[in-house]
């Protein structure tokens, strides 16, 4: 078994609906060019605000991913 590297990258997703699609849909868009995602963790939660109402969830999270091996 080889020892693993990884490296981060640090995202922001955002919904209309939730922190957890925020946090989904920022890790579906990294997952169509990003492969071997292994982890993420969440850095901040913020939310856009009009008349009193939430409008919009912001997360910026860090996804790790495995550096591939050379052959």
């Amino acid at each position: 078994m080889s020892d693993h590297v990884y490296k981060k990258l640090e995202l922001v997703g955002s919904s209309e609906t939730s922190i957890e699609d925020a946090i989904q849909n920022a890790v579906n868009r990294c997952g169509q060019t990003i492969k071997d995602m292994r982890w993420f963790e969440v850095v901040e939660t913020r939310g856009h605000l009009e008349d009193g109402k939430v409008q919009h969830y912001q997360v910026t999270i860090k996804v790790g991913f495995t550096i591939a091996e050379s052959r």
